[in-house]
């Protein structure tokens, strides 16, 4: 089969709610990371064949298909079309995953893959009313459909993060150890310039802006959970955020005839479902199928980005596959770096590439949860 190779990747600092990009378009926000993108690559722009953005809540300065807007608003060809896809947080791994798959059968040479969300100006799970007020709204619950499935229940993610910490017995001090070291790691690869490669400033922000140096395992446990009577609390949840990421993948005619030095190949992808009502498990099928695909076992990745939507989500897809801690979300992860969901799965693979080749490491496999009971899995090599 045809090779999808990652020639350049990059990504925005990301930014707290009311932080340095929550006054910009997402948009402009966009189209700075794709013009980031393609100055970094060398590639002329107008050999694009497409550019494939992730977003979720596109409404409002999110709509009008922002893969195509924001790659007019850089300054790019007109003659480069683009497209916006939801896949809920995966959004934009499955960006990467079609590029990738537009690639490998051939019908397309370079494609811009990517994502972009801002949290704090267009918030979750929100649509416009016919007053063009913003108004919160259940995108399932008066599915008869679902209903008749489903029934009445509470569908959430914060009920699905209880569930499942419930399911896999993982108790509240071993979800707090586990969201203060993803601070602490984040806090030191961020003081030690390890993620200065990757961004491009934009808005009056240079750094990530998530990460809490002054947390501790006795301000975790004073708070409330965020369901009466459970365990999860804000301190356990990714933080709402704002960010935008690329990545330019090539095929290996385009890599020759341009002639370009890949980063790293695409290695194995995969996709599944799982039980929507837990909501977040499904990274643990999904990798499970993933390492089948690439012929691999656990011990052969050298780096995991699993992402961390709760903390329960990662502990209990590590009780399932027996990875180390160490080889984990090694810089942080959504608790500390924050979780702009349409822009995380790009950002992810971002930061992956770029500790893959300062580690000079092989294989990095990374998986998210999703909205619906989904998740994405990729594997990389870096080359």
């Amino acid at each position: 089969m045809a090779e999808a190779f990652i020639v350049e990747a990059v990504r925005t600092q990301v930014g707290k709610r009311g932080g340095s990009l929550s006054t910009e378009h997402p948009v402009d926000v966009a189209a700075h990371v794709l013009g980031a993108l393609m100055r970094r690559s060398g590639v002329d722009p107008a050999v694009v064949d497409d550019v494939i953005l992730g977003a979720t809540d596109m409404v409002g300065p999110q709509a009008g298909d922002i893969a195509r807007l924001s790659w007019l608003a850089a300054g790019l060809p007109e003659s480069v079309p683009g497209v916006t896809i939801d896949r809920q947080c995966g959004s934009s791994q499955q960006s990467v995953h079609f590029a990738a798959q537009a690639v490998m059968s051939g019908a397309q040479d370079v494609v811009v893959a990517g994502g972009v969300q801002l949290m704090s100006v267009v918030p979750m799970n929100l649509a416009w009313s016919a007053g063009a007020d913003l108004i919160h709204r259940d995108p399932f619950a008066t599915s008869k459909g679902w209903q008749r499935r489903y029934g009445d229940q509470e569908i959430s993610q914060f009920r699905a993060a209880e569930l499942i910490a419930a399911k896999w017995d993982i108790s509240r001090l071993e979800m707090e150890r586990f969201a203060l070291a993803s601070h602490q790691r984040a806090t030191q690869a961020t003081d030690r310039g390890w993620f200065e490669r990757e961004i491009e400033a934009f808005g009056g922000g240079s750094r990530d802006e998530c990460p809490r140096r002054d947390t501790s395992l006795e301000r975790m446990a004073a708070l409330a959970p965020l369901t009466e009577g459970g365990q999860v609390t804000a301190a356990l949840s990714s933080q709402i955020s704002d960010a935008a990421a690329a990545v330019l993948i090539c095929s290996e005619r385009a890599v020759h005839e341009l002639n370009l030095r890949p980063r790293a190949r695409i290695h194995a992808m995969s996709v599944r479902g799982d039980d929507p009502v837990f909501m977040l498990t499904a990274p643990i099928p999904a990798t499970f199928d993933v390492l089948r695909r690439g012929g691999l076992g656990i011990d052969d990745i050298d780096l995991f980005e699993i992402n961390e939507a709760f903390a329960p989500v990662v502990l209990a897809w590590q009780r399932e596959l027996g990875a180390p801690s160490g080889r984990i979300n090694v810089n942080g992860g959504a608790i500390a770096l924050g979780h702009p969901i349409g822009a995380s799965g790009a950002r992810i693979l971002v930061s992956l590439l770029h500790e893959l080749e300062r580690r000079q490491a092989r294989y990095g496999l990374q998986s998210m949860c999703e909205g619906g009971g989904q998740a994405n899995a990729t594997i990389i090599e870096r080359l």
